[in-house]
């Protein structure tokens, strides 16, 4: 796949390009806000990682304006900013996902690998995963022919899970993507609307296609 860094730090950046390359992505790099821009808006790229601090243009405004102009391309924002208000701006600006300095380069590259997997069929407002369809408007999902409304939580859960389609979701994870937890509160309510979900689901006419691992967390599976 085609995937632009947009880094300003020469180290970090050289670091992306070779993991990415031998990952087998073909990697352009971009050291500042404007030239990112231009090639995220110009190029046919299929992901961006994106620096939130950059010379030139703010990450954020970079975000924007590949928003109005690809509405689909997955980007995931790289920043040191790492408290709960930062991530939501960001995620709330457009980020399709949002990874905080120092990383581990095995986790950004299994991020990449599951918004690449994306269905290219995938519209802005709904998702397609585990059998499932969900629309991000009204909240609604679907399986062969039936349908069942959720509520926000419910949804935004469900969202994460099928944007991670095939891998664990820790618990962690959970509790920081979709109530916004810096640190876990010692809550079980990720499990809790785990279980709502799976009742819910259950009423589209076959079980809900989410696994227990246990101890770690949850994985949305392919099923017919």
């Amino acid at each position: 796949m085609r995937i632009l860094v947009v880094e300003d730090e020469a180290s970090i950046a050289d670091f992306l390009v070779r993991g990415l390359a031998a990952e087998g992505h073909s990697v352009r790099c971009a050291g500042d806000g404007i030239e990112g821009e231009k090639l995220a808006l110009d190029d046919n790229v299929d992901l961006v990682i994106l620096d939130r601090m950059l010379p030139g243009r703010d990450g954020l405004e970079v975000l924007a304006l590949i928003r109005t102009a690809k509405p689909l391309l997955p980007v995931i924002l790289l920043t040191a900013r790492d408290s709960v208000a930062d991530r939501v701006e960001g995620l709330d600006r457009g980020a399709t996902d949002y990874v905080t300095k120092p990383f581990a380069f095995e986790e950004l590259a299994a991020r990449v690998r599951a918004h690449l997997r994306q269905p290219a069929a995938e519209t802005a407002t709904e998702l397609r995963a585990g059998g499932l369809r969900l629309d991000l408007i009204a909240r609604c999902a679907r399986r062969d022919g039936h349908s069942v409304r959720l509520s926000e939580r419910e949804s935004d859960l469900l969202a994460h899970l099928m944007r991670r389609a095939g891998q664990v979701c820790r618990h962690r994870e959970l509790l920081a993507a979709v109530w916004g937890y810096e640190h876990e509160p010692g809550t079980n309510v990720v499990q809790v609307y785990v279980g709502y979900l799976r009742r819910r689901l259950a009423q589209l006419g076959a079980p809900a296609p989410i696994e227990t691992v246990r101890s770690v967390g949850y994985r949305l599976v392919e099923r017919p």
